[in-house]
């Protein structure tokens, strides 16, 4: 069974190695800033899916401003995908940014991730602008948190 956790820096190899396999280069390289900013503010929003075998298998990154929640860098292992991997990591930091106090929950979604859309969709996100708002953001959801 796939068991969720905080991030460690041991994980730190697997996790590049997903976003090498689910995004382009040039993401990549801002998914790893993201997540090295985001382990010195807040290490508890860091998520990883782990295999039984203890390999990681997916991860999620997700940082706060105010009382809003954003995140970023879902990625599954493409062996994984389909298993519901992504939306139990999507609630695990759900319930996290709920016990900080967050009440809105926000995605970006670019022409790289553009085809998680229908995902975030049924998990309940909103487009909340459908237009071009800056150079390759395509969409911007959100959920309210009640």
């Amino acid at each position: 069974m796939i068991r969720l956790r905080s991030f460690q820096l041991s994980d730190v190899h697997d996790v590049s190695q997903i976003w090498q396999m689910t995004a382009s280069h040039e993401q990549e390289k801002e998914t790893l800033q993201v997540l090295s900013k985001q382990l010195g503010l807040d290490r508890d929003l860091v998520l990883v899916a782990e295999a039984p075998n203890g390999k990681v298998v997916g991860a999620i990154v997700g940082t706060l401003d105010g009382s809003s929640g954003f995140f970023y860098c879902l990625a599954v292992h493409p062996d994984y995908q389909k298993q519901r991997v992504g939306t139990r990591l999507v609630n695990a930091l759900e319930q996290r940014f709920l016990q900080k106090g967050v009440k809105r929950i926000w995605i970006t979604v670019d022409e790289g991730t553009e085809k998680l859309l229908p995902f975030y969709q049924h998990l309940g996100y909103t487009n909340s602008c459908s237009t071009r708002l800056e150079k390759d953001l395509l969409f911007s959801c959100r959920r309210e948190i009640n």
